[in-house]
């Protein structure tokens, strides 16, 4: 787009300050929003993409915020919109993955990737509903997963996750649509962030021979979607997973 569709929208983006968060953060921003993300540990990495935020002429904010926690979320938002004056956009970006097979995977690790995947996006959506109720508009991107529409070996935890994304998009597309708020969800297959770049070889191998165009998405290309939702010309999708896969998942 980079038409200045989102200007001076308010937004928050978790998990904004890498890998695709932090590229739809910056999207957001190309397209004139001003955008808050929140980090837990990557302090310096979230302050980097506020000056880049912040370069574009737009308003960033950088908050540490435990995405399990609904009290972080809350001030969260509350802070975003003192900051910004209005709050138009949400993306539930954060996300884990703690892999093993279902028969060695311990109840930590099962929880733990719940929390901040599946919890984490209905803190944040609980967070700002009222607000959006209110004003009578919002869209709200939940970032899931092809693996939360097909299963994958060594995932039950992560895939269930991002399944239950798929899930709660949908139910709250049906509750919230009276009150003129799109709810859709993105499904990435394999893109290149660090977990990927890190990643043994003979496994990015194993799923690149499953992208249909050959290659390995960029964060980039997940975020252009994920603007485009949460523009005017998206107006009547909600609801939806669209997957930005390369073909990957057919």
């Amino acid at each position: 787009m980079n038409n200045m569709e989102l200007a001076n929208k308010g937004a928050i983006v978790t998990g904004g300050s890498v890998g695709i968060g932090a590229a739809i953060a910056l999207d957001l921003a190309r397209n004139g929003a001003n955008v808050a993300i929140n980090y837990r540990k990557h302090v310096d990495e979230a302050n980097k993409i506020v000056e880049e935020i912040k370069k574009m002429g737009r308003k960033g904010l950088a908050i540490q915020a435990d995405v399990t926690l609904y009290a972080d979320a809350e001030k969260m938002v509350q802070s975003a919109l003192k900051e910004f004056g209005r709050l138009d956009i949400l993306v539930n970006n954060a996300g884990i993955n703690q892999d093993a097979v279902v028969w060695k995977m311990t109840e930590e690790q099962w929880d733990s990737v719940m929390d901040i995947n599946l919890k984490g996006c209905f803190n944040y959506i609980r967070a700002v509903a009222g607000i959006f109720k209110a004003q009578g508009h919002g869209r709200i991107v939940n970032i899931t997963s092809i693996n939360g529409l097909r299963g994958k070996f060594g995932q039950s935890n992560y895939s269930a996750s991002k399944a239950g994304i798929i899930g709660l998009t949908k139910s709250v597309a049906r509750e919230m649509g009276k009150f003129n708020i799109n709810i859709n969800a993105v499904a990435p297959g394999l893109i290149e962030t660090d977990m990927v770049i890190n990643a043994p070889e003979e496994v990015r191998q194993k799923a690149l021979a499953e992208i249909v165009l050959g290659r390995i998405g960029k964060p980039e290309e997940v975020a252009s979607v994920v603007s485009f939702l949460c523009s005017e010309k998206a107006r009547h999708i909600t609801g939806e997973v669209i997957k930005v896969d390369g073909g990957q998942y057919i």
